[in-house]
């Protein structure tokens, strides 16, 4: 049996485990997926035992996508421009790190909401991690334009600068109005389940463009307040689910080379969102 699992600390709440297993046995691989709760202090400890034959990689969330760099032997796609790793491989003992969060995203939204970012107006909301690798996959997708607005401005003008260094068209925004954009992304946590600010708008849904699309990245609950919102003033929207399932599916076939389950990696996680309450 070959292992997978997800590296990070505290990774309790991941869905990663139900929708990899899932498709693991969907696609009759004989391979398990773990979480592997890892402190820094054990980080070091954890990437040289994914050297072991028998791990087939793992997936790295907060706080080690940084952390897990030093410890790899080589980074693929666009991990090593956006500094960040989310998928390990093992492939002969050597550990290749690759970001799947960005070209994720954009699978989920051609894919889920039939919206090609090539030649469209690109608004992120918040400028943390996750909005650091949907500007790269958009800028890589060639969007016309991508604008970025935190509440600290500092940080939209060092992504925006770091972005831009690859040739897009990438800018810090001075507010968060999506008047004028065709794309509008929710890259905080506002709205997410458990966090006090479930009743949260990033931004005024009576702002938007015509035809714009809106995504939330938070996908518990997949509905959120604010496109629950954006729907009721005629606003097309996707949840985020899409781009975790996407990115995972990306992993997963990185490290078996078999073509992922998408549907079947849905299903599985629906049913334990719902489980938890939180559709």
């Amino acid at each position: 049996m070959r292992l997978a699992g997800i590296i990070g600390h505290p990774v309790a709440h991941s869905l990663s485990p139900v929708f990899q297993q899932a498709a693991f046995e969907a696609c009759g691989l004989d391979a398990r997926y773990e979480r592997w709760d890892t402190p820094a202090e054990a980080l070091a400890g954890r990437l040289v035992s994914l050297r072991d034959p028998k791990y087939l990689g793992a997936n790295v969330t907060i706080p080690h996508k940084e952390a897990v760099i030093p410890l790899l032997d080589e980074l693929g796609g666009q991990a090593a421009r956006m500094g960040a790793v989310n998928t390990i491989v093992n492939r002969e003992g050597r550990l290749f790190g690759f970001n799947t969060d960005g070209p994720g995203f954009v699978a989920a939204v051609r894919n889920e909401a039939a919206f090609d970012p090539a030649g469209r107006r690109c608004l992120l909301l918040g400028a943390g991690g996750a909005a650091r690798g949907i500007a790269f996959a958009l800028a890589d997708a060639r969007a016309a334009a991508v604008a970025i607005w935190n509440r600290s401005p500092e940080r939209a003008e060092r992504l925006a600068r770091d972005v831009a260094a690859s040739g897009a068209e990438v800018a810090p925004a001075a507010e968060p109005s999506p008047a004028g954009f065709d794309l509008v992304v929710n890259c905080t946590s506002l709205g997410m389940h458990g966090t006090g600010t479930e009743a949260e708008l990033p931004c005024d849904p009576a702002q938007a463009a015509p035809g714009a699309l809106f995504v939330d990245i938070v996908y518990a609950p997949e509905h959120t307040a604010w496109l629950q919102a954006a729907r009721a003033a005629g606003v097309r929207t996707l949840g985020g689910l899409p781009m975790l399932i996407y990115q995972g599916a990306l992993a997963f076939e990185l490290w078996t080379g078999v073509h992922a389950p998408v549907e079947t990696m849905f299903e599985a996680a629906r049913k334990a969102l719902a489980a938890r309450g939180t559709p």
